[in-house]
């Protein structure tokens, strides 16, 4: 979706602290009309973790008939988007054409590299019921070499996805390798995103990346003596074999992978190089992007 803010400034409650935890963020709830998203990535204290430079979680909100999500055409550069649903559909079109609804479990890999416009709305048979959106919205920012390469479109369904049962807590590997499985979405660096559903009291160790944070979604945990609440971000230390117990019912993701080194970030742009951002910010407002087929009428303006 798209960056409602111009800079990566973001105001968040930032806890430090000592052992397997490095810190705890409480993002910023955001209203895009008529639901919530809590931001996370990037903050004034952690920008990014490894190649993760943007994590927003929507929802859960509910929308009656008629109303819903409703995203214009914008555009990105030089990064990668990734949505994942726990519940709900958004229908995604770009300006290569793709016209794709993403439902629960699928996985939608936009690449943007050297530029993409796409926008995030309902099919009209999905306006007609009452309907619960929730999910994770992430950016990665591409590596150097590939931040210019061209635009493309992938999408996973969920059962392409690995998944296994570690102690008997589920876990679905969705990007990188962890727990003996390969997820088979298309990688640009070395890259992490795990997703598990604990019961209360169960414990899961969590695989090992040079940059790691864990996401809870839902419930609560523990690693070694600290307390990670619900809808919060743990940064991890670089150790080996750091393992969190569910206090109560928990849905996490971890994130993770090789840093990239620093990337700028203003609206919906993102590189490495100063100049290029501001190339992309010429280019949209001269109407130099492509536009989405099916959805040529509108977009949203580059803010003031």
């Amino acid at each position: 979706m798209s960056n409602p803010t111009k800079s990566v400034a973001f105001e968040c409650d930032i806890a430090q602290h000592c052992g397997a935890i490095e810190l705890i963020i409480k993002p910023i709830e955001k209203d895009l009309g008529g639901f919530s998203v809590r931001r996370v990535l990037p903050n004034k204290e952690r920008e990014m973790v490894g190649p993760w430079i943007f994590f927003d979680h929507m929802g859960p909100a509910h929308f009656p008939p008629g109303d819903g999500i409703n995203v214009r055409p914008h555009p990105h550069i030089n990064l990668a988007t990734v949505t994942y649903l726990f519940e709900g559909e958004i229908l995604h079109r770009d300006s290569l054409g793709s016209v794709q609804p993403i439902r629960p479990g699928d996985i939608n890999l936009m690449v943007a590299g050297r530029g993409i416009v796409h926008s995030e709305r309902e099919r009209p048979e999905a306006t007609r019921r009452d309907r619960i959106l929730h999910g994770l919205q992430l950016w990665l920012a591409l590596p150097e070499t590939a931040e210019e390469s061209a635009p493309a479109f992938f999408h996973y369904p969920s059962e392409t996805i690995p998944a296994t049962h570690i102690n008997g807590v589920p876990v679905r590997v969705i990007m990188g390798c962890a727990f003996g499985l390969n997820s088979p979405v298309k990688l640009s660096s070395d890259t992490l995103y795990v997703e598990a559903h604990l019961q209360p009291g169960q414990s899961l160790t969590l695989p090992f990346a040079k940059e790691r944070a864990i996401y809870v979604a839902q419930g609560s945990l523990k690693a070694r003596d600290t307390y990670i609440p619900e809808r919060c971000m743990a940064v991890l230390t670089p150790e080996h074999g750091v393992e969190v117990i569910a206090q109560e019912e928990s849905r996490i993701a971890l994130i993770g992978g090789e840093p990239l080194g620093p990337r700028h970030m203003v609206w919906n742009f993102v590189s490495s190089r100063t100049e290029r951002v501001e190339q992309a910010k010429e280019d949209w407002k001269a109407g130099r992007f492509p536009v989405v087929p099916g959805d040529e009428k509108e977009f949203i303006p580059f803010p003031d």
